[in-house]
Order: C-alpha cells, then structure tokens, then sequence
C-alpha cells in the first residue's frame, strides 16, 4: 500500500479542525504538568491561580502556543466559524490583571529557569503574531509579559557559552530562531543583532553534521533546527554557503536519517509521542530550508520529497491521544505554513 500524500498547504477545512483541537484544550486545566518549584510549605496549587491565562494544554509551554495557533488562523482564515470563540478567549484572557499575574510569577526567585528556553521562545513567537493583528489590542496588552522573556533572553545568551544540542525543550536553536521573529516584529535590533551574533557563535563553523539522530523522545530534529534557526539570521547567500558546508551530502540523502520519518510505537507516551512532533518539525524544516536555496540547487526537491513523507507520517495523528493532541497542532500548522509568508 502507498503511504497518503501530505497536502501542499493549509486549507480551509485544516485550519477549522486545528482551530477546534485548540479551542478544545486551551482552556482545559487537567491533566496538568506545572514547571513549578516549591518554596516552602503550601506553595503549590491549581495551575489556574499560578498562570490565570497560560492554565491550559497540559503544561504552560503548550498552551502558549496553543495561542500562537489560535491567533495564527484567526489571521488567515477571518472568515472562519470558530473567529468568535477566538475572540472571546483573547478578550478574557488578555486583560492587564492576568498579564501582570503571569508576569508577576517570573519574580519568583525560584522561577529564574522557568521555562528556559523553550517557553521563552513560544511566548515571544507568540507576541510576533499578535502584532501583525494591528486592529486587534492583544499585542499592547501581553507586551508586559513579552518584554520581561525578551529580557531574559538579554541577561542569559550572554552568559551561555555553549549552545544546547537536544531535540526537546532544552533546544538553543529552536528558540533562538522564535525569538528572532519577535526581534524583527517588535522593530528590536539590538536583540536581533544579539540573538544573530550568538547564534553564529554557536553554530557559524560547524560542518559535516552527522546527526545521530533521532533520540527515543525527541520532537526537533538537532541538525534540521539548527539549520533553520541560521537560515532566519542569515542572509540568503550566506545560509546557503553554511548549509553546503554543513550537510555536503544532502543532494544524496545523507545522512539517511533525516531524510526517514521516524516511526511512533505508542502514541498514549508522551515521550514517544514526541516522534510525531519531529516529524512535524523536520517538514517544517525540510521545506523552509528548501524554500532558500537556488532553483536548481539539487537537495531542494529532495528536501521538498523529505518534508511530504514526514508530513504524512504525522499529520493524520494530531488528534486522538491527549498527549499528542494538546500541542502537535502547533507543529503541524508551522510545517503547512513554512515556505509562505504568514
């Protein structure tokens, strides 16, 4: 039998079914998986009083970009029958006592990891896109919020001497490459410039990448991420130069693994389940990447051929077990978006 196509983009009935996995588990505080560290006795609770807007999705970080997904669609599709939920959510959860509330938490002595690196990304890639809403007042409400993760990636890549080479949360590239969106939305340069300079430091003379790849939980392909966190920072002409350096053998699919979908024994795992995430996220990658190089560059259809088998590897299971279904829709909207403008 021959494996289902992947679509060639996103499509009305897409972004409906995506709308509605979100607007089913942004607002669903349990199951929940807090990042939380107890003080002392008592300082615990309910998700919704330590996080009265990011309460939902399983865990913080999810329902971010739950938002991000939500507000995304809201964007493209205007006319969608779910934009009246999406706008009454956004009016309940945007106000400048839950900002403050979420905001607030970061004071916490103990919160200084919170989140690091991952959410910080999300939560700046989500302002990136409530900005481009220029009718609509999320993007001045959550800016409180935005500006204290843009500060944190300030005070952190400074003193991060070494990148973070994982395919989970802990990923350097994944949210350097987030940050950057909100850089270039905000009109930020200097955290541009800085994001840029650490990143090339990070990454700028690596080549002949290996990628040992996957690992059993991994959701962000390590080699692919990288590629396309400097596919953002650098110039065309530039990326271009670093990525025939850095994968030479790409036109020959090699190396082998990042060209073949990984394969999700158990989708009830969370951490199998990240399987499906990586797929996701090569496509996304696979596609933006190919979108940069020259016409006739000989791994472009090659990576387009790599982005579709991924895709359709995956893209049937954004729904059905919670521990995919509260935050595969991201990742499946970034990889159907990736190579357009949005």
């Amino acid at each position: 039998m021959s494996s289902p196509s992947a679509p060639e983009g996103l499509t009305p009935e897409i972004a409906a079914r995506f709308a509605q996995i979100a607007l089913g588990h942004v607002a669903r505080q349990f199951p929940n998986k807090l990042d939380h560290v107890n003080a002392g006795p008592g300082d615990h609770g309910d998700p919704i009083r330590q996080h009265p807007i990011f309460y939902g999705s399983f865990d913080w970080h999810s329902c971010v970009h739950g938002y991000w997904l939500l507000a995304t669609l809201r964007r493209l599709f205007p006319d969608m029958a779910e934009a009246a939920r999406i706008d009454a959510l956004f009016a309940d959860a945007f106000t400048a006592d839950k900002v403050e509330a979420e905001r607030a938490y970061l004071d916490r002595p103990s919160a200084r990891g919170f989140e690091r690196p991952y959410g910080w990304g999300w939560l700046l890639e989500l302002q990136a896109e409530l900005i481009a809403h220029e009718d609509a007042p999320w993007a001045a409400r959550l800016a409180p919020l935005a500006e204290a993760f843009a500060q944190r990636f300030r005070d952190f890549l400074p003193k991060a001497t070494y990148p973070v080479r994982t395919g989970v949360h802990s990923s350097t590239a994944f949210a350097v490459a987030l940050a950057h969106d909100y850089a270039v939305a905000s009109g930020d340069g200097a955290l541009e410039t800085l994001l840029r300079d650490t990143a090339l430091g990070w990454y700028g003379a690596d080549q002949g990448c290996q990628a040992w790849e996957p690992s059993g939980d991994d959701f962000l392909s390590p080699a692919l991420m990288e590629a396309e966190c400097l596919r953002r920072l650098l110039a065309p002409a530039a990326f271009r130069a670093w990525f025939a350096g850095f994968l030479p053998n790409a036109a020959g699919q090699s190396p082998a693994t990042l060209f073949t979908p990984a394969t999700v024994s158990d989708r009830s795992d969370g951490k199998i389940a990240h399987l499906d995430g990586l797929n996701l996220s090569r496509a996304w990658c696979w596609r933006s990447i190919a979108g940069s190089l020259d016409a006739a560059d000989p791994v472009r259809p090659v990576a387009l051929a790599a982005a579709d088998r991924h895709l359709a590897a995956s893209l049937p299971h954004v729904a059905g077990d919670y521990m995919g279904e509260h935050w595969l829709a991201s990742f499946a909207l970034l990889a159907l978006t990736a190579g357009r403008s949005i």
